[in-house]
């Protein structure tokens, strides 16, 4: 034996035993996301007795573990979050009778999260399933005199109570609200094999013109094609789009190459991007409202893509692309953009710099007026698909793109 031992030894091999009980440190991965923005004023009154945000969000992949971040980033002052509860959400506003869970900040109920910042919760030991509706509820004690963060346009029914409800089954003298406050991102345990796609974009991403309540944006319709198949059920999809959002310049929101640190590269375990967005970068340049807009090139939305590419490459993520639908018939419509819309989608097409495309375009155009979306895809404004339209997105993609990582 002591024989064995020396020749192991000089061959440079160590044998260590783990330690009893040893485990596998948790790999937090993304299951929802929403990018925050700075509510407007007067958005919400916040009385004496203050006031509860409840929630409701829909997972993409489920875990064992749940933790979630909340967003004070475009508060100007600390903000104190006196309570926090998680549970699975039922109708209605109400909650799933004991389901309930308090969240603590470091072993502490309350949290103070400083102007500019987030917080992480602890974790809590609530398994979820894969697309598990839950509620976050948070109590705001006092009335603040500065900005919340919030995401506008949830397409989800939230709500809103006067003084301390989260911990209620079912809320009262409550008000529904379109927008999910403060809340920013929800990450499970779901094993060390899981990993989370983002995708970063604006209104069609978020959803608009998709049934309320239903969950029929297109990134949920891909996180549900994803757990159809055993090889792509561990990937959740976070979506980071913002209505009326550009690539390069702020318009609503911060433009999307300035969120990209934010809303992709700092989200939980995210291996995946899918970058589409670029309508609103040409569209606003012809909007009949509003002059004042920013020009742009198709050169540069071509530079800010490579650039989006090569920041995510460098923290070793896949990047898949996509073209731009056709929106012949929107309000800021224009032949000159649609001349910029094709030259960009067939940058798209043909450019190297993505790991993989995904061609809206074609997915959606009418065949007979390809600058036009198809009838039946058009929400009727033009521009936003409906829930066919959504799904039709969802199922262009070669789910082969999401084996390479």
């Amino acid at each position: 034996m002591k024989a064995l031992f020396q020749k192991l030894c000089a061959a440079g091999v160590l044998l260590l035993a783990a330690p009893v009980g040893a485990q596998s440190p948790v790999i937090w991965t993304g299951s929802w996301a929403a990018s925050p923005m700075a509510a407007t004023a007067g958005g919400v009154t916040i009385g004496d007795t203050g006031i509860t945000f409840r929630n409701f969000i829909h997972l993409s992949i489920g875990g064992q573990a749940v933790r979630i971040r909340l967003s004070n980033e475009y508060g100007t002052k600390p903000l104190l979050v006196a309570d926090v509860h998680l549970a699975r959400s039922a109708s209605e506003g109400a909650i799933v009778a004991g389901s309930d869970h308090p969240l603590t900040f470091g072993g502490a109920r309350s949290v103070e999260i400083p102007a500019g910042t987030v917080a992480v919760s602890d974790p809590v030991a609530m398994p979820v399933p894969d697309f598990a509706d839950l509620s976050v509820s948070l109590h705001l004690a006092s009335p603040i005199d500065f900005a919340l963060t919030y995401h506008e346009s949830a397409i989800s029914t939230n709500y809103e109570s006067v003084g301390d409800q989260t911990a209620e089954i079912e809320l009262h003298d409550s008000s529904k609200i379109s927008n999910w406050y403060l809340l920013t991102g929800v990450d499970v345990d779901a094993g060390p094999m899981a990993s989370a796609a983002v995708v970063l974009g604006a209104s069609v991403v978020n959803g608009t013109h998709s049934t309320l309540d239903k969950n029929l944006r297109w990134p949920d319709d891909l996180a549900r094609r994803l757990q159809a198949a055993p090889s792509t059920a561990k990937i959740g999809v976070l979506n980071e789009g913002i209505g009326g959002n550009r690539i390069l310049h702020d318009n609503v929101g911060m433009g999307g190459l300035a969120r990209l640190n934010r809303d992709v590269l700092g989200q939980s375990n995210a291996k995946i991007l899918i970058f589409s967005m670029g309508t609103n970068d040409i569209g606003r340049m012809f909007f009949p409202n509003d002059r004042t807009e920013k020009g742009i090139t198709t050169e540069q939305m071509e530079w800010a893509t490579q650039q989006v590419v090569l920041r995510a490459h460098a923290r070793g993520m896949q990047v898949l692309c996509a073209t731009l639908n056709p929106y012949e018939g929107a309000a800021y419509y224009n032949a000159e953009g649609e001349r910029m819309r094709q030259a960009f989608n067939e940058f798209i097409r043909s450019s190297r710099a993505c790991d993989g495309v995904v061609d809206f375009d074609r997915a959606t155009l009418d065949p007979i007026h390809p600058t036009r979306m198809l009838s039946k895809f058009d929400s009727g404004d033009h521009l936003h698909p409906n829930d066919a339209g959504y799904q039709a997105m969802a199922d262009a993609f070669n789910m082969d793109l999401f084996l390479r990582r």
